[in-house]
This record gives C-alpha cells, sequence and structure tokens, in this order.
C-alpha cells in the first residue's frame, strides 16, 4: 500500500451476489443496520461509512503542523466521520501519535481505529536528514525494519498502542506484505488470531495494493478485513476478478482506499499521479473521458469515485486520506451528495465500468 493507500491515495463474470447461504458458517453475512456504519466480518468491529486515512497528517510529501492536523481531525469528527486508519510507517509513528492526543477525550466506544503491523520502528541515532525518500516530511530518527515474525506483530502492536495511548485497537491490517507472504501467512497472521481470541484486537486483516496475496488470505485463514488500496476504483475493477467474490463468500469485510488512484482521479490533468508515478496518457485521456462523463451528469469526478466501491456487497466503507478541515468537509460532502443513476448507465455503456461491477444507490 506503499504510503498507506493513502491517497490514500486507500481495487470477468463473477458471481458478486453470493448467496447468503454461501457465507462460510464462521463468519456473519455482511449488513447493515445504521446507514452510517457497516459491520467489520463477523466481529463487533465497525467502519463508518467514510473512514479518516492519516498518512497525510503524518506529514505525507509536506508537513502538517499540529494545529492542522487536529482541525482535520475534529472537523472530520464533527461531519460523523468515527473511523480512523492509521499506521507506524506514517511519518514514523507520528501518524499515530497525533491520532492518539486528538481521541484521548473522546468517549472509546465512539470510535474505532485500525493500524497496521509489519514494520518495526527502530531508532536511528545520530541520523540527519529526512525521511522524505519514504514520503514523509519529517525527520529521519527511525529506520523501518519489516518483520512478519509473531514476536515482531506483537512488538509492532505494543508500540503503536503506546504512541496511539490506547490499551486496544479495533482493526489491525499486515502492512504491504508482497514479499514476505509466507512468512505473513505461517507467522504473523497466527499471532494476529492469538491477539484477537485475547480481545487486544477485534478484527484483523491485510492492507495492500494488489490482489492475489489478499485473496489467499480472505480464502486461506480466517481474516475479518481487507484494505484494498487502488484495486476498485472507476479506474481499475480488477478487484472484481477474485478478491471480491471470494470475501462476499467468506463474509469478509473489504476497505477501499485509493479511490482517487493517487489522485488522478481527483483532478486529471498532465502530471497527476496514478498509482504513485506520473500517469501514463492513455490512462490520463480515461480519467479525462470520465470526469466529462460526471459533469455532463452535475456530478464532481471525485464524488463518483468515492461513491463507487460502496456500490459492492462486500464493500464496508471507504477511506479517503485527509489533512486539513477542507479535506474533510470535501470528502463528507462527496460522500453524501445525490448521484443519478443515469451517471452509472452511461459509465457502462462507455465502456468504463463492467457489468460485474454493482452500482451505489442513488442517494
Amino acid at each position: 500500500m506503499n504510503a498507506g493507500g493513502q491517497d490514500p491515495t486507500t481495487d470477468t463474470a463473477d458471481p458478486t451476489h453470493a448467496a447468503i447461504g454461501d457465507v462460510d458458517p464462521t463468519h456473519a453475512p455482511i449488513g447493515d443496520v445504521d446507514p452510517t456504519r457497516a459491520p467489520i466480518g463477523g466481529t463487533t468491529a465497525w467502519t463508518t461509512r467514510l473512514a479518516f486515512g492519516a498518512a497525510g497528517i503524518g506529514n505525507l510529501y509536506r508537513e502538517v503542523t499540529d494545529a492542522e492536523a487536529e482541525r482535520a481531525l475534529a472537523t472530520a469528527w464533527d461531519r460523523g466521520i468515527r473511523s480512523f486508519d492509521t499506521a507506524p510507517h506514517y511519518g514514523l509513528g507520528l501518524s499515530e501519535r497525533r491520532l492518539g492526543a486528538f481521541l484521548r477525550d473522546r468517549p472509546r466506544d465512539a470510535y474505532t481505529v485500525s493500524t497496521k503491523v509489519g514494520r518495526l520502528l527502530v531508532p536511528a541515532p545520530g541520523a540527519t536528514g529526512d525521511d522524505l525518500a519514504d514520503g514523509f516530511a519529517v525527520p529521519a530518527t527511525y529506520r523501518r525494519a519489516w518483520d512478519f515474525s509473531a514476536d515482531g506483530i506483537r512488538r509492532s502492536l505494543d508500540a503503536s498502542l503506546e504512541r496511539l495511548g490506547l490499551d486496544r485497537v479495533d482493526i489491525v491490517y499486515l502492512h504491504d506484505p508482497d514479499d514476505h507472504a509466507e512468512q505473513a501467512l505461517d507467522e504473523a497472521y497466527p499471532a494476529l488470531e492469538r491477539l484477537r481470541a485475547e480481545n487486544v484486537v477485534r478484527a484483523v486483516g491485510v492492507g495492500m495494493n494488489q490482489t492475489a496475496v489478499p485473496t489467499r488470505f480472505v480464502t486461506d485463514t480466517d481474516i475479518d478485513a481487507v484494505l484494498l488500496a487502488g484495486r476498485y476504483t472507476l479506474l481499475d475493477q480488477s478487484g472484481l476478478a477474485e478478491l471480491l467474490p471470494a470475501a462476499r463468500r467468506r463474509g469478509v469485510s473489504v476497505v477501499a482506499g485509493g479511490v482517487f488512484n493517487s489522485g488522478l482521479l481527483a483532478d486529471p490533468r498532465p502530471g497527476s499521479p496514478y498509482d504513485y508515478a506520473a500517469a501514463p496518457p492513455e490512462t490520463l485521456a480515461r480519467a479525462v473521458r470520465l470526469r466529462e462523463i460526471c459533469e455532463r451528469h452535475g456530478v464532481p469526478l471525485r464524488a463518483a469515485a468515492a461513491r463507487f466501491p460502496l456500490g459492492h456487497p462486500a464493500v464496508a466503507g471507504v477511506l479517503i486520506g485527509l489533512r486539513s478541515a477542507a479535506e474533510a468537509t470535501d470528502a463528507a460532502d462527496l460522500l453524501a451528495r445525490d448521484i443519478p443513476a443515469a451517471l452509472w448507465d452511461e459509465l457502462r455503456r462507455d465502456g468504463h465500468l463492467p457489468a460485474a461491477a454493482p452500482a451505489p444507490d442513488h442517494g
């Protein structure tokens, strides 16, 4: 997920509408009680339909002051956002510290927090310079060390809880185990399973910007959630091939991150990023065409991009990276906007959406 599926930038024919009877009995079916929230798998964890991606308040790409971070979080809270996603990777712990400070006086049962494991922060005494090589405008006082061992998972979570000032988190994701899939399956996942059994966490999952490894976790383990960055968007529906149908069958909740594909769907113009690099000309042309169709229906492209993943029954919520009060306000407005069914119909006719991709409702 790179900078955390922050755009975190947060994905054939398939049985996306599997019958409830097809759901594995170890999980409860995905369903809604409170329309602003959705359960995570068969657990007591939940997410608001719009979740706060906290890489930005960890100084992703540029510095954000403590005051700006607090205003972003406070505005999100005022707009009903109650789910917050962070990671040690984000600003070498800065995101977790800022999020924990904001939540300190809020009722613990009023919000949910997810963080990630797989990278340990190791002190780097005497280090100089910043962390911009890894995307964060913070001093390089720590170095990251990959560790998907059982001990590493425990140590990572203990450190996160200390930075957050919490005695538990709601969801823990294995963070980007692309090159460590076997250790993550054999050692890290059983450690998370034990933490869940001990009620240290309520739900466990994996967060990545690919579909193959998360599909293995969905089919071969008892995870509760997948944080999928950039693989179920208006530009990339690769999550439809295997991951989303498997998640639906198994009762695993998907949180869609990277809904703007690193920013291209927020502002398609020459030089706009797509999956952490400059968008290729043909991808930029597709994004511009998407914008033209949306504008013809009076809908900002950002609104359609934010809402699209919620049409799939396996998707519990969308995660949008926020760093300012203005961005938090905009994100909440996007999710609340009415989008006509005719827009989704035209996107299908124009070849941007496959027939297997369910459209969101209008409201």
